[in-house]
């Protein structure tokens, strides 16, 4: 009796696997359904559990209809899993959400879902109180299944590919998997994706987990606390109360936020799954060291600034006024930077200190550096920035020593030898894909300031500088349907990155 279930399991395992995340999604509005029912939110719960079991019954339909077939599993098929994931999922998962609001159009609900899948975290509603709290609780649960299916995804998926970053740490062809070329060693991708799973699940679970109680043991409320250790853990931003200026946790809050933060930083952090050469340690990680090396001299430039350049700022110079414009920017340049986008309660306090008129600036170009290498972070990657600033260092000695030959030092094993050419080449196509961006923005209505922000915002996958980064907020359901099209393949394209796409359209990936 014990081998029928396991014999059932292997079964839905076999299943496509874009059906196996769409039936975990339509598992997943139950959580909201339930908590609406405990506060009394019968429209809104009835709206998933309904949603939930019409998305159950059609995956236990296609299941059954392709359940004889044998599947042919691959690389180049997951990463179009992947593609369509965010592409079409959000289709399904838009229709509670437009049902539960009723006063909002599904094109509205679909931006909203890609923006939480994707873990940009773009808010297109006004206000946080437009929306029940259950609402709220899904589109953090949303974006929060995001972020481990890019978890998952970049082990599984992208490292054996050589795309998402190890493009620069691998020897393989961006596109291309080492295993290609040992046909005999060739691992089941499959099997390679359950044991990812089972191991990466846990932990990004209990990290959530104790980064919730954290906070609630700091002062804030259940709610919030959820949702805000998702978004944290996700990278995505997303907030019941607008952000962590209203949170009830305070200093003590961001505190703990800010530790969790640094998850986003390197992926030795909490795994060293995708270790293929160089150190393991994190100590010697170069993303590791770059990323805090920006959070603390990001916020110690701001706060020198205050004498060296802001004589005209009406400040108190006490100690108080100093540590809170200090821990305030540190705090808001460690959350842009792993493009989070939560803004630190003392992030005034930093601005007045600094006497700083343009804050946006810095926080565009934070997010545009983005994270750590398979994280849930966004943007170019600190990696690829550690290879071009490496890359720099090189052309200047061979300026000074023409003749000289670089040695392989301990801390670039983990870099290939071509590392800053690869690098270089997706921070171009990078800057085109932005470049492309802006222009159809603009064709379509939008200032060209505004279209900035957001073509870098949906690019580096940080919804929240579009509240932040300008000098006026920039309204989203004021856009033309067009450019809210533009933005969803925008924040897809930065999901995924450009080279994913390009490796889609190759067609040795596919007859490999």
């Amino acid at each position: 009796m014990a081998r029928r279930p396991r014999s059932q399991v292997r079964g839905i395992l076999r299943l496509p696997l874009l059906l196996l995340i769409w039936g975990v999604f339509a598992l997943a509005m139950w959580v909201p359904a339930i908590h609406a029912t405990i506060v009394n939110d019968h429209q809104t719960s009835q709206s998933f559990f309904y949603a939930g079991i019409a998305g159950l019954m059609i995956v236990t339909f296609i299941g059954l209809s392709v359940a004889n077939r044998v599947p042919r599993y691959g690389m180049p098929g997951q990463l179009m899993t992947l593609l369509a994931t965010f592409v079409f999922l959000p289709l399904y998962l838009a229709i509670p959400l437009q049902d539960a609001l009723k006063n909002t159009s599904y094109l509205n609900a679909y931006f909203d879902m890609v923006s939480a899948l994707t873990t940009t975290g773009a808010d297109i509603f006004d206000t946080p109180s437009r929306l029940p709290e259950s609402v709220h609780l899904w589109r953090a649960l949303v974006a929060w299944l995001g972020g481990l299916f890019m978890w998952i995804a970049a082990s599984a998926v992208l490292a054996p590919l050589s795309l998402g970053g190890f493009e620069v740490t691998t020897r393989a062809e961006p596109g291309r998997s080492d295993a290609i070329l040992h046909e005999s060693h060739r691992p089941d991708p499959r099997r390679k994706l359950i044991l990812v799973t089972n191991s990466l699940v846990p932990v990004y679970a209990g990290l959530t987990l104790a980064l919730s109680i954290l906070l609630v043991l700091c002062g804030e409320s259940g709610l919030v606390a959820v949702c805000h250790a998702m978004s944290i853990m996700a990278t995505s931003g997303i907030s019941p109360i607008g952000g962590t200026g209203a949170a009830q946790a305070g200093l003590a809050g961001e505190m703990v936020m800010f530790l969790f933060l640094l998850f986003a930083l390197s992926r030795l952090t909490f795994s060293s799954d995708t270790v293929a050469v160089g150190h393991s340690r994190l100590d010697k990680d170069p993303e590791f060291r770059i990323g805090l090396l920006i959070i603390v001299g990001v916020p110690a430039l701001l706060f020198v600034r205050h004498w060296l350049a802001a004589f005209e700022v009406n400040a108190s110079d006490n100690f108080a006024m100093a540590f809170a414009s200090f821990w305030g920017a540190m705090f808001t340049v460690a959350s842009f930077l792993t493009t989070n986008g939560f803004e630190s309660a003392y992030w005034f306090s930093a601005q007045e200190w600094s006497g700083l008129e343009t804050p946006g600036m810095i926080l565009l170009g934070l997010a545009v550096m983005g994270g750590g290498v398979a994280t849930t972070a966004g943007g170019v990657k600190l990696l690829r920035v550690y290879a071009l600033y490496l890359n720099g260092l090189r052309e200047l000695e061979r300026l000074v020593l023409p003749s000289s030959v670089s040695g392989e030092g301990r801390g670039n094993r983990r870099l290939q030898s071509n590392g800053a050419f690869v690098a270089w080449i997706f921070f171009m196509l990078f800057a085109l894909s932005l470049t492309a961006i802006l222009i159809l923005l603009s064709a379509f209505g939008v200032p060209f300031e505004e279209a900035m922000i957001l073509a870098i915002a949906g690019l580096s996958t940080t919804g929240p500088l579009i509240e932040q980064a300008g000098q006026v907020p920039i309204e989203l359901t004021l856009l033309a349907t067009p450019a809210k099209m533009i933005l969803c393949f925008a924040m897809v394209l930065g999901r995924l990155e450009t080279l994913a796409i390009i490796a889609l359209l190759s067609p040795n990936l596919w007859r490999s």
